[in-house]
């Protein structure tokens, strides 16, 4: 074999492994896509879910407050909330607004009856329990008390702020010792939160949500929009898809049977 045949026969080869090489090298980029993105899809469509549904326990809370203030369900979800927020507000200015109240919106005068509680109710509800660490300073004293059981002076330990207290006792005798302390406590709270309108939408479609009042007005449940189901294009050859995401009935969620 002449080396001009031998020169193209190895220019061959070499073509030959690029390609090979190139190919493995799109075979590991797919093979990569094909398992971080689906994952990625699957996520997405988990947090809508979530997401929907968390708006929907909202709406269903919103309307169940409404119905403590007048007695009634509304399937209009937004005016519903504004008459929530609107109370809430009311109570954050004044701790007595309690009891049947006037109130104005949109150029709608009516009475509510606002119940006791209401305002605890709302941010327990509409809020994240949540906890955090307090550092506390504390100052014990230590002081020296006639006691009068024991006809005889006692040594007794307080809290600073409890001293004048005792001070201005007859019976004290003297102050002893100041002594400073360090503690941690843990504190449970509530992240409270006001529902907004976005909440009256599907985050999938952004369609209200549907409200059916029934046994006589007695019963609210909220629905999900979506009927069919939704299929979005991903990368050509994935695809986001969202199904119906439930409903609540009287209290029962579908996605919790």
């Amino acid at each position: 074999m002449s080396e001009k045949n031998i020169s193209e026969l190895r220019k061959k080869r070499k073509m030959h492994s690029d390609l090979l090489e190139v190919a493995i090298v799109l075979a590991f980029i797919f093979l990569i896509i094909s398992i971080y993105v689906p994952r990625a899809i699957w996520d997405e469509e988990e947090y809508f879910e979530n997401q929907s549904r968390f708006h929907m326990e909202n709406m269903y809370d919103v309307q169940n407050f409404y119905n403590s203030l007048l007695e009634e369900y509304n399937p209009d979800g937004l005016w519903v909330m504004k008459v929530v927020n609107s109370v809430r507000d009311s109570l954050t200015g004044d701790s007595t607004y309690l009891g049947e109240q006037p109130i104005t919106l949109n150029g709608k005068s009516f009475t509510v009856n606002v119940p006791k509680g209401f305002d605890v109710d709302f941010d327990t509800t509409f809020g994240f329990p949540m906890t955090r660490r307090d550092t506390i300073m504390d100052t014990t004293m230590t002081i020296v008390m006639f006691s009068e059981d024991l006809s005889r002076n006692d040594t007794i330990y307080i809290q600073k702020k409890r001293l004048d207290h005792f001070q201005a006792d007859s019976n004290f005798v003297a102050l002893l010792e100041e002594v400073g302390s360090k503690r941690v406590e843990v504190v449970s709270y509530y992240d409270s939160y006001m529902p907004d309108s976005s909440m009256y939408f599907c985050p999938v479609t952004e369609k209200p949500y549907l409200f059916s009042i029934k046994d006589e007005g007695n019963i609210i449940r909220v629905d999900s929009p979506i009927e069919e189901t939704i299929v979005r294009n991903r990368y050509a050859i994935f695809a986001f898809k969202a199904g119906n995401h439930g409903f609540i009935d009287d209290g029962s969620k579908s996605w919790d049977r």
